[in-house]
């Protein structure tokens, strides 16, 4: 076994390190680890053919590295939990950060001409970048691969190819920088400006999205101050009312009284209906349990009530909930004001929406469901009803998902004889 063959082993072992690393993984610890194992022996299986068999072959070592790019994406592919354009993001950035330790072990034998020196500095290279990437970037690589993002990262995605394609043409094809020294300076310049990029690129991108979810969090904070501040109207208004129907019940009570000596029960009966229903007029309505979501859901029903929409809505939603209360609320707002906004719409039809939440310490179940006019278009990869209204929208219907990914829920979106519902489960 050659350098060669033992540099580029020790290339594809900090690769599947990277991959396991720095991808949240779909199945279990040992599982992920026995396809990381695979994906190396795979990859340095074929490095014999470009380096000892056909050393000289430029087709070779062409097609072997497409086929290695292509065992490499899809070992992260295979072992990721979100399999999106986050990930493929992820898996090219590994190819480069393990290429650029590969340049330097060869940087390292051109100048010391030394096999020994070259092997080992190539190993601390590629630890020293490892853990320099692991300290700095790999809680936020984390954070992205978690977060539901309205964004597609395809475009980002062109960073870590033209890297890699300028690496490749700069140190390996068509001319090998051993034979071509004076690329050397280059080389070093484009490591520093790669990982340069790449931390500025994702810090920058960690503080946009911090900054869209103080934007979304403030949105829901107002509407619950709003929902707070309706029920807290109601609540002054209702108790004046009830003043006043208690200041009137001796009037009403003497009344009564006369009536009967009348023997005129109708009109005791007409008496009697007037305070129930002024009684009732004044009844605070209490949606459910838990403070959040009767806060938020009596700010939509103020909204509906405003777009002049009829919603039939059963919750049943306790005062403690085995997950977080704000998220919960928001996911019930977003649902609530798609449908509300959707049937406000309508000209002829009937403007209704029906509603059913239920919540325990095992399940959760939210079933929304409303006539629809406009044609509801449904993504392929997520299921989820693509919004028509451009950039910055169907956030909600994201912030949803999020949510049902968070709990390990499902959420299914169809539409059905003119009616669309969605429906979200999870087992608790």
């Amino acid at each position: 076994m050659n350098y060669k063959n033992i540099s580029y082993m020790i290339s594809h072992v900090f690769l599947m390190l990277f991959m396991y690393l720095f991808i949240v993984h779909r199945y279990s610890k040992k599982r992920t680890a026995g396809v990381c194992i695979t994906s190396f022996l795979m990859l340095t299986t074929t490095d014999f053919l470009k380096l000892n068999f056909f050393p000289e072959s430029q087709l070779c070592y062409l097609f072997v590295t497409i086929f290695q790019i292509c065992v490499t994406q899809f070992t992260g592919v295979y072992i990721a939990r979100h399999r999106d354009s986050k990930l493929l993001f992820i898996g090219l950035s590994a190819s480069n950060y393990v290429i650029a330790g590969s340049v330097m072990a060869t940087i390292l034998y051109i100048w010391t001409n030394n096999m020994v020196i070259s092997i080992v500095g190539s190993v601390v290279i590629h630890i020293t970048i490892l853990f320099v990437l692991y300290v700095r970037i790999r809680v936020i690589c984390f954070r992205f691969q978690e977060r539901e993002s309205g964004k597609s990262w395809w475009e980002l995605c062109l960073i870590p190819v033209f890297f890699y394609c300028s690496f490749c043409t700069l140190a390996f094809f068509p001319i090998k920088l051993e034979d071509n020294p004076q690329n050397i300076p280059a080389v070093l310049l484009f490591l520093i400006t790669m990982f340069v990029s790449y931390v500025v690129v994702l810090r920058y991108l960690e503080s946009e999205s911090e900054r869209a979810g103080i934007y979304w969090k403030n949105v829901f904070f107002e509407s619950y101050i709003n929902g707070l501040e309706s029920q807290y109207s109601l609540v002054e208004q209702s108790e004046h009312n009830l003043k006043i129907l208690r200041h009137d019940m001796r009037h009403y009570s003497g009344m009564i009284d006369a009536l009967l000596n009348q023997q005129a029960y109708d009109e005791i009966r007409n008496v009697t209906a007037h305070i129930k229903a002024v009684s009732d007029e004044n009844k605070i309505v209490k949606y459910c349990e838990n403070l959040m979501s009767n806060s938020i859901i009596s700010h939509m029903m103020e909204k509906a009530q405003q777009c002049d929409v009829s919603v039939q809505l059963e919750a049943a939603v306790p005062r403690e909930l085995p997950f977080n209360d704000y998220e919960f609320a928001a996911v019930i707002a977003n649902l609530m004001e798609n449908a509300v906004r959707c049937v406000s719409e309508f000209q002829t039809k009937e403007k209704r929406v029906e509603i059913k939440i239920e919540c325990d310490k095992k399940h959760v179940l939210i079933h929304v469901w409303n006539a629809y006019e406009k044609e509801i278009m449904l993504d392929a990869m997520t299921g989820l009803p693509k919004s028509q209204a451009g950039d910055g929208h169907g956030l909600g219907m994201q912030s949803v998902q999020a949510f049902s990914d968070k709990v390990g829920g499902n959420i299914g979106c169809y539409c059905e004889k003119g009616i669309f519902h969605v429906l979200l489960f999870a087992k608790i």
